[in-house]
């Protein structure tokens, strides 16, 4: 029943390692990153999963680069799925952005329209990631056969599942932060309607989804 959907987060990088904010910087996995993407491939193996959509930046795709190689499938890349625009705070360590602006990090993780200096908001981040989400419900007719995993990042991901459940903008914080190669998993459902099957999409248009979470954070722990 319904549409299944997998975001899974990066491997490690050497940025995650040492609490370096990267963004839309292109760092690589770390050593110990592709030993957790290749666990995430056996893991992908339960989903069922038939189509893999990467972010463009290298250590998202690498990750997804293995998973597919473990699932034998394709690999399509997307630029829509890229990280936040961490702006100013991008290559600085945590502690250095605290230092230059104390609790300016804490005021970011809860107010999701706030964006770092030339940086992005979460919501900026949802609205340029949800469409690859709803193109996918309205051109891949493989979907009902089995799962569409999309490897992107920690950020994306926390802003992309909000939206698609629908949360309000204060709701964005409530989703804690993801592990390298922890995933979201939602399901899609068609929205009920008076007289409408229950069991089959009659549209795909996004106000006839309904979007529910099954797992948040989940994955191996290596």
């Amino acid at each position: 029943m319904g549409r299944r959907l997998i975001l899974l987060r990066h491997g490690q990088t050497e940025y995650n390692a040492t609490r370096r904010m990267q963004g839309q910087l292109d760092t690589e996995l770390s050593t110990t990153g592709v030993e957790q993407a290749r666990a995430a491939g056996l893991l992908m193996r339960e989903f069922g999963v038939t189509k893999i959509v990467s972010s463009d930046l290298a250590r998202a795709r690498r990750t997804a680069e293995i998973v597919a190689a473990v699932l034998g499938l394709d690999l399509a890349v997307d630029t829509r799925l890229r990280e936040t625009h961490l702006g100013d705070w991008q290559g600085k360590t945590h502690a250095e952005v605290d230092t230059i602006d104390t609790g300016a990090r804490a005021h970011w993780r809860n107010n999701a329209a706030w964006a770092p200096p030339q940086g992005e908001s979460r919501l900026d981040v949802a609205r340029r990631a949800r469409p690859v989400v709803d193109e996918l419900m309205a051109t891949y007719d493989g979907w009902d056969d089995g799962a569409v995993l999309l490897v992107a990042h920690g950020g994306t991901i926390s802003a992309l599942t909000s939206n698609l459940l629908g949360l309000e903008e204060h709701q964005y914080p409530l989703l804690k932060s993801l592990g390298n190669t922890n995933m979201s998993r939602l399901r899609a459902m068609p929205r009920y309607r008076e007289g409408a099957s229950s069991s089959h999409f009659d549209s795909t248009a996004p106000e006839d989804v309904q979007w529910y979470l099954e797992a948040w954070n989940q994955g191996l722990s290596l």
